[in-house]
């Protein structure tokens, strides 16, 4: 009888130590986490990573002596608040930008940066000084224009370039607000702008009339050249047109101005030649 109690007491033990066994050795990646084993501080294994062979689901480790560390799966945000930058052309500019990013290396990321809180530390100066740089490049007026998208794509590159370093991959860079501060330097470059608009269209009425002037004269010549050509061709029925057509114009100015006047000439002057039809 003993030995039944003796024999049921030590499997309710061994039991029990299995059970216990089990919980410190297993764990459960969900679907949104990656995770890192770490064998006396050293990575010896991942799981769920986003280009990995293993998928989320229950593993186990080695009790006590392994240590596993999660990570987010999912996208990241870094926030940048108002920074001021200086435009290239001398413009303090208030710039509220953001970041996406993802981990992409959880090896990498928990020996440089040791947590997803650690990355975004890390990669905030970087987004600055890159944002800085890239933002000194362009004009005020360009950050409104589609310039835009290609300077923030510039920043994107840059900064994950050196997020890289971290196990993160930047997806994205976006430009919430971009502003001036307000008061006199708002108003200074709001005058600026109008200023430089006046310019502009000044100078495209200049090119406008000087291109109607170039119009206008190659058209006069080129009247000129068919008159010319016609008058080589019947000099006598030119002759006669263009009498006609100053006869016209000379006898239409009475009509014009609402009122008679008398025109006295000599029968025998030349201007009323083809008048009276004498070639």
């Amino acid at each position: 009888m003993d030995g039944i109690l003796q024999n049921r007491r030590g499997l309710l033990v061994g039991l029990a130590i299995a059970i216990v066994l089990f919980f410190l050795s297993a764990f459960v990646v969900p679907e949104e986490e990656q995770a890192v084993v770490l064998r006396a501080g050293e990575p010896v294994g991942v799981v769920n990573t986003p280009n990995g062979e293993t998928n989320a689901g229950l593993y186990f480790k080695v009790p006590i002596i392994d240590q596993v560390r999660m990570v987010e799966k999912r996208l990241l945000d870094l926030e940048m608040t108002d920074e001021e930058v200086l435009s290239n052309d001398q413009q303090r500019l208030l710039v509220n930008a953001y970041a996406r990013f993802r981990i992409v290396d959880p090896v990498r990321m928990v020996e440089r940066a040791g947590t997803t809180d650690g990355v975004r530390a890390a990669l905030e100066p970087i987004l600055n000084s890159v944002l800085r740089q890239e933002l000194g490049r362009r004009t005020f007026q360009a950050m409104l224009t589609a310039e835009r998208g290609a300077a923030l794509a510039n920043v994107r590159i840059n900064l994950d370039r050196q997020a890289r370093q971290y196990g993160a991959e930047v997806i994205d860079v976006q430009i919430k607000r971009t502003d001036l501060p307000q008061g006199a330097p708002l108003e200074s470059a709001f005058q600026r702008m109008e200023t430089d608009r006046q310019r502009e269209a000044l100078t495209i009425r200049a090119q406008g009339a000087r291109d109607a002037r170039i119009i206008r004269a190659e058209a006069d010549a080129e009247a000129a050249r068919i008159y010319a050509e016609a008058y080589g061709k019947d000099a006598e029925f030119y002759d006669f047109y263009r009498a006609m057509q100053s006869y016209d114009a000379t006898f239409a100015q009475d009509d014009e101005n609402g009122s008679e006047s008398s025109i006295i000439l000599s029968p025998d002057n030349e201007y009323l030649r083809q008048f009276r039809g004498r070639r």
